[in-house]
């Protein structure tokens, strides 16, 4: 019985897994949860069936833990969005999805990829910098919601 318990209580490590438009409303949601601005259903839907998107997801049973976005173009991907559920932060999630995400992106051609991020968003920048991405750029005033905080444009050879 103890046995039981112990596993029905574990805490597994979420399962990787390439996403589709049957997870829309579960980006929807953490998408939501994460920024300023969600994204529609609607809106994640029509990104999810667009050939030119990628997404992957991490779900531990039935609970969805995170996802990442990116549209490619030629050979050059742009991050759309990582997010990553608040009770699986700081867990190194972030960084695997990334990294399944990247390996795919490579496998299929892409040699560039790019991202915005806050110039606040210290874990974000944590994240990106360990993952090899460098700043290339930077748009001032670009996060309005965030009273105006520039975005730093990043980028990463694969």
């Amino acid at each position: 019985m103890i046995g039981y318990l112990r596993r029905l209580f574990a805490r597994s490590e979420p399962v990787l897994s390439e996403a589709g438009p049957r997870d829309a409303a579960a980006i929807a949601q953490l998408h939501a949860a994460s920024f300023h601005r969600g994204w529609s259903d609607t809106e994640i839907e029509r990104m999810l069936l667009d050939r030119h998107v990628l997404a992957h997801r991490a779900t531990s049973g039935r609970i969805f833990a995170g996802f990442i976005l990116s549209r490619m173009v030629t050979d050059e991907a742009e991050i759309l969005s990582v997010a990553v559920a608040a009770r699986w932060r700081g867990r190194g999630l972030a960084r695997r999805l990334l990294d399944l995400h990247l390996r795919r992106l490579a496998g299929l051609g892409t040699r560039a990829v790019f991202l915005e991020v806050e110039e606040g968003n210290q874990p974000a920048l944590r994240l990106y910098r360990r993952a090899g991405f460098r700043q290339v750029g930077r748009r001032e005033g670009y996060y309005q919601e965030s009273r105006g905080a520039a975005a730093l444009i990043l980028r990463r050879d694969l």
